[in-house]
């Protein structure tokens, strides 16, 4: 299997429990890696990948949207996204909130999944 990675990608999101969260967008960083079929590196055709710049969009598109309350749902949503909307057959995501607590840069989430019939692949090295 090969992946497509995008790191880094800050969007403003509608997430928190608290009225101070509630009331203005903020900053979380996403680092994602998602699995692609080989068919596209076997073609050298967009139509056989997944489009990196489309999944940056609709995350975009949806976070604007959408209120969280929790970290956790958001990440939990992306990876459904990625999963229904474009077909990955795998997931891993790192989602932070950027400056929230005195002395912390991040604080975030990280999850990996595999859609159903897909094993989660051996990432390490």
């Amino acid at each position: 299997m090969d992946f497509i990675f995008i790191e880094e990608l800050r969007v403003r999101a509608w997430i928190g429990i608290y009225a101070r969260e509630k009331a203005a967008p903020q900053m979380v960083e996403l680092n994602l890696t998602f699995g692609v079929p080989d068919a596209a590196a076997e073609h050298d055709d967009i139509a056989d990948t997944i489009n990196y710049a489309e999944v940056i969009e609709r995350i975009r598109s949806e976070l604007a949207e959408r209120h969280f309350n929790l970290i956790e749902t958001l990440g939990e949503f992306v990876v459904k996204l990625l999963f229904d909307e474009f077909r990955a057959p795998w997931v891993k995501i790192r989602i932070a909130k950027m400056g929230v607590m005195k002395d912390v840069r991040r604080v975030g989430v990280f999850i990996q999944r595999g859609r159903e019939g897909h094993s989660l692949p051996d990432t390490a090295g």
